[in-house]
């Protein structure tokens, strides 16, 4: 919808770089990890102390990021104008304006992501995951409509007020919903003295201060962009919207799952049996990555031409995105399995570790980004941004590995190369049934994908990807359980 209403151009650029300010300070309050420090910290009090001392503990912390929310909100309020000058050296001064007009109604959507995060925090450790799985449904629906309703008018100021009232309604309404039945112990309170309110900060600290590859990737991705040229940022935001579905229907959603497992075991003093957990279920998530990857790389630019139409953008500018597909997607099984890894510290209270590595490995690509921009433009962007995740994920597997799972543990190596030859078969497969098929963008689309999707498959198997059969049989299952009600 947005793609369809703002397009490709200046103004898409500038809504899209919104972003960049109010999703920084999320991160200084290690918001986008909110839930993976606090959930230890009330399943531990829930098993040990009991209700009450549980949700003692949610007051002081959320009594203190309440406080930390008015001072950072208000000063990045405030200073907006300045930030937004230097974060987009690229931007006409019209561009600044309106960049910073919506940055300031973005900006008190991070109270609700914040707080709302704390709240479905409480759920997910009592393996409660249905209202925070439908939070984001109903935030992205939100803005949708905001967008439909008001985009031709407002611009992209349309889609501003409905991540505003998108947060309210999604992250923060859905799990307000679920705790509605114990709001009567939440009695927040301002106690910076308060042990766990220590101890949150302890474990926030390294995500606090740290600038992880994970989270700067898309700065830098927007920051870079806009020295390339008008519709850079877009482009590069569409195509990774596209590599970011397969990530969040199987990468994100296994990490969510996982987490409580992680943190049980952790809390029990089996870490070893946390690590075959991991390597379980990233060995699964890589099979899905792979399979992925081929899929979005030989039919990007027919999903791009069904997604936003050819009003709006013309050939040249879907073959890119569908181009910069490929390349993003050449980065999808890392971004698949970070949040998996770091998920293992988490569990084991070790928040250090990846915040440490991955801002490493930024330190590290900032020069990649820079001299790829500056020579091949959005395509060495996007080819700096996958290799940059690559390396981190192979940087914290090991590490991981070595201070949990063992030398000799079975980890994701084996089945590496297995996938690259099943995906580039798949590539291969796809890209030459795609030269052949003529007709509409949905048909080639389908066709190529799932000529690509099948050939990966099947080639995984043949190289005896164990992963593939058990995934197979799991998806048997699933039907078989899902076709059962109706036939009784």
């Amino acid at each position: 919808v947005i793609g369809r209403v703002l397009g490709g151009g200046a103004e898409a650029d500038v809504y899209w770089t919104a972003f960049v300010l109010p999703d920084y300070m999320n991160y200084l309050l290690a918001g986008g990890a909110l839930s993976l420090v606090f959930i230890p910290i009330f399943a531990g009090h829930l098993s040990r102390h009991g209700h009450e001392r549980a949700w003692e503990s949610f007051s002081v912390i959320a009594g203190a990021l309440a406080v930390g929310l008015a001072v950072g909100l208000g000063a990045a309020w405030y200073w907006a104008p300045e930030i937004a000058t230097w974060i987009t050296p690229g931007f006409t001064q019209a561009q600044v304006a309106l960049l910073v007009r919506l940055t300031r109604i973005i900006l008190p959507a991070q109270a609700f992501h914040i707080l709302g995060g704390l709240l479905s925090a409480t759920l997910q450790a009592r393996d409660r995951h249905v209202l925070p799985a439908l939070a984001p449904l109903v935030y992205t629906g939100t803005v949708i409509v905001c967008g439909l309703a008001m985009g031709q008018k407002l611009g992209g100021e349309a889609f501003a007020w409905g991540v505003l009232l998108g947060s309210a309604l999604g992250p923060f309404g859905m799990p307000l919903v679920g705790v509605m039945p114990e709001i009567r112990r939440i009695r927040l309170r301002f106690s910076p003295r308060h042990r766990d309110v220590h101890r949150y900060l302890l474990l926030s600290f390294p995500i606090m201060l740290a600038f992880s590859i994970v989270v700067v990737d898309d700065w830098l991705l927007k920051r870079f962009g806009t020295l390339v040229g008008i519709g850079t940022v877009s482009s590069l935001q569409y195509a990774k919207t596209l590599m970011k579905v397969p990530m969040g229907m199987f990468g994100l959603a296994t990490g969510v799952a996982a987490f409580p497992t992680l943190a049980r075991l952790a809390a029990a003093g089996r870490p070893r049996e946390a690590f075959d957990v991991i390597v379980r279920s990233g060995r699964a998530v890589l099979v899905l990555a792979f399979v992925s990857q081929a899929a979005l790389t030989v039919a990007g630019e027919d999903i791009a031409t069904i997604i936003w139409g050819t009003e709006r953008f013309d050939a040249f500018a879907r073959a890119e995105i569908g181009a910069l597909t490929g390349v993003f997607s050449a980065g999808l099984a890392g971004w698949a399995l970070q949040g998996l890894l770091a998920r293992g510290f988490y569990a084991m209270g070790n928040t250090w570790v990846p915040s440490v590595l991955g801002t490493v490995v930024m330190i590290g690509s900032v020069p990649l980004y820079m001299i790829f921009g500056r020579e091949w433009g959005a395509m060495g962007l996007a080819c700096a941004s996958s290799s940059a995740i690559i390396v981190y994920v192979v940087v914290l597997a090991l590490e991981l590995r070595r201070r949990i799972g063992g030398h000799r543990s079975r980890a994701f190596a084996p089945i590496i190369a297995p996938l690259l030859i099943a995906c580039a078969s798949g590539i291969v497969a796809g890209t030459g049934l795609r030269e052949m098929v003529a007709g509409p963008p949905i048909v080639s689309a389908l066709a190529s994908s799932l000529t690509a999707g099948t050939v990966a498959v099947l080639v995984a198997g043949w190289l005896r990807v164990e992963e593939v059969g058990e995934l197979g049989a799991a998806a048997l299952k699933l039907m078989r359980n899902a076709r059962r009600p109706a036939s009784s």
